[in-house]
């Protein structure tokens, strides 16, 4: 019998806010958490507007003299984790430490350092690196350095697969425990990119938007006609996976239940979706068939909907290849009109979302939806929250290098 996985223990670092209840709170309310970019002078860029995490203190998680050898993605990553674990109410004990595991990913990984440590050796010299500087820079740390804090010991690794990241960690995660390797897994992403480089890179690449600097709190617009390009973001997604029975037995709070996964590729082209939407429509049926769902059940679709033209119109037409009929019943919103996206960090903060949905009854909008679009005609779910007593959620993720990762949740 399959060993079934809930999710008990949520911990979000946002552009809203940083901690779980605010995030939500924020995603209700439909608002945004995109401004203009303050990590450095931006002037000279085509994109001068990011999804910052404003309020993050790392002194409240970190204690100081291991602030500056963390770059920031991990310490986003280490206060999302703490909260998990603290949401989630379980105890590490010297018994079950070895039965809990960390699976965190990042597309990018410290990049913040990279950029500071090259500067340092072209200004000083290469005697002026710092020792801490492979170790805060290389993806792998993100959960290391958790499982430090936490004092946890069961499988401990990264996968890295751009925007999917976050969405292939807690499905991992889910296997792991299915393959009884843990009863519990700290799972998810996280990611700090708002550096010159980054940006500058991004822009290069003609996938950020550009045009609309002069209103960051719209620029992020999904499924709308003038939809032009997302909003990077950065911040940290993690959630605290469990055992049923493991959970059950502790009296733990369950928010919903994950109940399918599949993971797989275009192999179409390095960033453009394959036409139609092809591989997420087969990621989606194939996540479907791992949750032994009919397409009829699912209620609502968090959309990976990035704001780009590509991506929108294949996902929506992805949706109906799938769902037919359905498709036209069903809400799909994007929380990355509110807070960018987070590339890494962004699958698993959308399935911490879609579990708090399924929790709450309500499913948070998708703003700045003010322009139809003939492409983009299914219920966005348009500007404001709503009530909902969705049964079973879906949640996309797809990412460069044509890599997509479909989660299935259930009401608990």
């Amino acid at each position: 019998m399959t060993r079934r996985v809930v999710i008990t223990g949520i911990g979000l670092v946002s552009p809203l806010a940083t901690g779980t209840a605010k995030t939500w709170e924020g995603l209700i309310a439909g608002r945004s958490g995109i401004g203009p970019i303050t990590r450095f002078d931006a002037k000279d860029h085509d994109t001068r507007i990011a999804g910052e995490v404003r309020d993050f203190l790392p002194e409240q998680w970190i204690e100081k003299k291991d602030i500056r050898r963390l770059d920031p993605f991990m310490q986003y990553g280490i206060a999302a984790g703490k909260m998990a674990m603290e949401d989630s109410g379980l105890q590490v004990t010297d018994a079950n430490a070895e039965r809990i595991g960390c699976l965190v990913g990042s597309g990018i990984g410290g990049l913040t350092t990279l950029e500071e440590t090259y500067q340092k050796v072209l200004d000083k010299g290469p005697s002026r690196v710092s020792p801490f500087f492979i170790p805060q820079m290389i993806i792998n740390l993100a959960p290391g350095q958790i499982s430090i804090k936490l004092g946890v010991k069961g499988p401990n690794w990264s996968p890295v697969s751009a925007c999917a990241t976050g969405a292939h960690a807690v499905g991992e995660a889910m296997r792991t425990i299915q393959r009884g390797d843990a009863e519990a897994v700290v799972a998810g992403g996280t990611e700090a990119p708002i550096t010159s480089l980054g940006v500058a890179g991004f822009n290069a690449a003609k996938a950020m938007c550009s045009t609309h600097n002069d209103a960051p709190t719209k620029a992020s617009r999904p499924f709308d006609r003038e939809r032009n390009g997302f909003v990077m973001a950065e911040g940290a997604g993690l959630l605290m996976l469990e055992e049923l029975e493991h959970a059950k037995a502790r009296g733990a709070r369950i928010y919903a239940e994950l109940v399918g996964y599949a993971a797989n590729a275009d192999a179409y082209h390095i960033t453009q979706p394959a036409p139609e939407g092809e591989g997420a429509a087969r990621c989606m049926r194939l996540a479907l068939q791992d949750a032994r769902v009919r397409p009829e059940e699912v209620g609502y679709i968090n959309a990976h909907g990035t704001s780009t033209p590509y991506n929108d119109a294949n996902e929506t037409r992805a949706i109906k290849a799938v769902f037919g009929e359905h498709a036209s019943k069903l809400a799909v919103s994007s929380i990355k009109s509110m807070i960018g996206h987070q590339l890494g960090a962004a699958g698993s903060t959308e399935a911490g979302v879609c579990a708090l949905a399924l929790h709450h009854g309500v499913l948070p909008p998708t703003i700045n939806y003010e322009n139809s679009d003939p492409e983009c005609d299914l219920d966005y779910v348009p500007n404001q929250a709503r009530e909902a007593r969705a049964e079973v959620v879906v949640s996309n993720s797809f990412g460069f290098g044509g890599t997509n990762a479909v989660l299935v949740l259930r009401r608990f």
